[in-house]
């Protein structure tokens, strides 16, 4: 499986991370509440909660700021309700997107994402016109430690993983959406180090980016839909050097 882009990504984005934390809790937070509305405040019957706790835990949330959003969601009716809508198209160099927002108003969301696709060189697709090219898995990176390849597949295994992709210092490890919590757990159990865990549509295959300006361009693209405060997650299959993802995230 091809996980230097993943990586890659990971640490291009760390810096962003940090510096939008508060639009990343907002985020966060925002499914955290939307779970808890749905299903109710106990994580240990609400999996899709139990997700969103986790996948905040893994950002390092405070603990305080996850329970007021649960708190939040399961509060009086005639708050907040969110609804979950996923949007599908094509990037520059033919890049296939997955865009998943949490909004309680689709019809701010609808124009506000085509705007982004339509300005940032993209076309947006119609439902099931991309999601195909994509797998639901639960990703989890974490610190490879200097452990060999044999190592880190060993554990993968341990833990209940299909699939270990390795480069450097970042080991990401696949496995069904349905062992995520169980796979996250045993991680755990065996001190691991996370530098990431979620849901995540996992590309079947990559496209190669051959043009450095159609490779500025989707990344651009990609930022832009990110800071949509309705975007939760935007997944895409390309393959861009590693040496154009360092340049391009300063």
């Amino acid at each position: 499986m091809a996980g230097h882009s993943h990586s890659a990504n990971i640490a291009r984005r760390k810096g962003a991370v940090d510096a939008k934390r508060g639009k990343v809790f907002s985020k966060l937070a925002r499914a955290i509440i939307s779970a808890a509305r749905h299903g109710g405040g106990d994580p240990k019957a609400n999996l899709k909660l139990q997700y969103a706790v986790e996948k905040a835990r893994a950002a390092n949330m405070p603990k305080d700021t996850i329970k007021n959003a649960i708190d939040r969601g399961t509060g009086a009716k005639g708050g907040d309700d969110f609804e979950e809508i996923s949007y599908e198209g094509y990037g520059p160099g033919g890049v296939a997107l997955v865009v998943n927002c949490l909004t309680d108003n689709r019809h701010r969301t609808a124009p506000d994402i085509k705007y982004c696709f339509d300005r940032g060189g993209g076309n947006l697709g119609a439902p099931g016109s991309v999601l195909f090219q994509f797998d639901f898995k639960s990703v989890i990176a974490v610190e490879a430690g200097g452990r060999s390849e044999d190592q880190l597949t060993e554990l993968a295994l341990d833990v209940g993983a299909e699939d270990v992709a390795i480069e450097g210092e970042t080991a990401v490890l696949y496995a069904a959406a349905t062992e995520f919590i169980g796979v996250k757990a045993a991680l755990e159990a065996k001190g691991e180090k996370f530098l990431s865990a979620a849901l995540e549509y996992v590309p079947k295959s990559r496209t190669p980016v051959a043009d450095k300006e159609d490779a500025r361009k989707l990344l651009k693209l990609i930022d832009t839909l990110e800071d949509n405060e309705d975007v939760q997650n935007v997944f895409a299959n390309y393959d861009i050097p590693s040496e154009w993802l360092d340049e391009f995230g300063g």
